[in-house]
């Protein structure tokens, strides 16, 4: 099967500018792409998850990823998407963001072969002269297509700075300069992107004379129609280990809705489609297998092989595994895996808590939850613990009223469940 189809078949492709242009390329040659990704963050997180398999997939039919680490673009801020202006981050907190990312992207890009690379857009505009960039570059943009994005439309009401409505200009800038640098002819984006793709296949055309195509992937939701992404307690599943532990990254795949496993498995797993089709039409209980497969793989992609094993371990040996006798078909290495039941609590994701708070009248109940992370807010807890979704060391607790004192870390540590999957390991420092 061409790329282009696997592309289709598992739902990547939303719009295009040329279909029967890009399918042509991806299917006869030795295509060079790229993919940009603004470092407003330290690290990315699930939602930004879907590009970066698109391009594994391309990378692994041959063809050459750009990976672009906006230090420059991530200056101002990209309005599309956002009902109000970015906070404005330093120049220090953006190129200590851009190397995160560089690192974390990397964990799925290959740049062994030396087939992708790693640029940043900061090396080529950071030494723009202002005046020669409007005469050569401002000339080409008209503003009334400019205002008639969707990006800056739905800001005008409420406020564009003129700094952001730069944003379009530069990202289209960046699409030239890797044209004519590195022969860069495609580009792949969220479909938020559109307006800004378009004008830079449009400069391109005009400032080297060549035709380029963009493609975007379609805005990923979740079951509830919110941007993909979150835990239940709205928190972001991050790659960053620190901030989100393997054992819940894994936990977060593995508590997918049974409506989206067809579509988490095309868009971030390696399995075959075919292979998909049969795991997501299982019914429950079976269904779960096809969720554990799903978790497992998810985490292998962004975690390796050690990590994905042990989170299976660990959650399986604490909620149970879904089928011990591997009785439903997969291509997954996890039928490798031996089920052995881990009692021990030492691979659990583990929160450290000041000992001086449970002293003498205790931490209260609701801000022990709020603390370890398993609800956003003192609301979110005392709904928890009303509804009966709390326990510690696997006791229901409802009262909201209750305090945890320092003799219930007995054995050096007490387990905190919200709900049957989310479980932190709290110990005392």
């Amino acid at each position: 099967m061409s790329i282009y189809q696997a592309l289709k078949d598992r739902g990547f492709i939303y719009q295009e500018t040329n279909a029967v242009n890009t399918k042509k390329l991806l299917e006869n040659e030795k295509v060079t792409f790229y993919v940009g990704f603004d470092p407003t963050g330290s690290s990315l997180h699930v939602g930004h998850l879907l590009p970066i398999m698109a391009m594994r997939l391309l990378q692994k039919a041959g063809h050459i990823p750009v990976v672009l680490v906006g230090g420059a673009t991530a200056q101002i801020g990209d309005p599309s998407g956002k009902q109000s202006t970015r906070p404005i981050l330093t120049k220090d907190e953006v190129a200590a963001n851009a190397e995160s990312l560089r690192k974390q992207l990397s964990r799925f890009i290959s740049v062994e072969t030396g087939e992708a690379h790693f640029v940043n857009n900061l090396d080529w505009l950071k030494e723009l002269n202002y005046i020669d960039f409007l005469r050569i570059i401002g000339s080409k943009f008209s503003v009334n297509r400019m205002l008639a994005q969707e990006s800056v439309k739905a800001r005008l009401e409420d406020g564009l700075t003129f700094l952001e409505f730069n944003y379009s200009i530069l990202q289209a800038y960046d699409f030239y300069i890797l044209n004519r640098d590195l022969n860069c002819v495609m580009q792949f984006g969220g479909q938020d992107q559109w307006g800004n793709m378009i004008a830079g296949v449009d400069l391109t055309r005009r400032m080297n004379n060549k035709e380029v195509y963009c493609t975007t992937f379609p805005l990923l939701l979740d079951s509830n129609g919110q941007k993909f992404g979150k835990t239940a307690g709205g928190n972001n599943v991050w790659l960053d280990t620190e901030r989100t532990s393997v054992f819940d990254y894994y936990q977060f795949w593995r508590n997918s809705d049974d409506d989206q496993v067809k579509k988490l498995f095309c868009y971030f797993t390696n399995l075959p489609v075919d292979e998909i089709n049969e795991l997501s039409s299982l019914e429950a209980p079976a269904i779960n297998r096809a969720k554990e497969i799903l978790a497992y793989e998810a985490t292998k992609q962004a975690h390796g092989e050690a990590e994905a094993r042990k989170a299976y371990l660990t959650a399986g040996s604490k909620f149970g595994f879904a089928d011990t006798e591997n009785k439903i078909k997969t291509s997954s290495d996890i039928v490798n895996i031996k089920t052995e039941t881990d009692t021990s609590f030492a691979n659990l994701p583990t929160v450290e808590l000041s000992a001086a708070d449970f002293e003498g009248a205790g931490m209260w109940i609701v801000k022990l939850f709020t603390s370890a992370g398993l609800c956003q807010s003192n609301g979110d807890a005392r709904r928890l613990l009303k509804g009966g979704g709390a326990y510690i060391n696997d006791e229901r607790i409802s009262s909201v009223d209750m305090n945890v004192k320092s003799d219930a870390f007995a054995d050096g540590f007490i387990i905190l469940k919200a709900g049957k999957k989310n479980i932190k390991k709290i110990t005392l420092k």
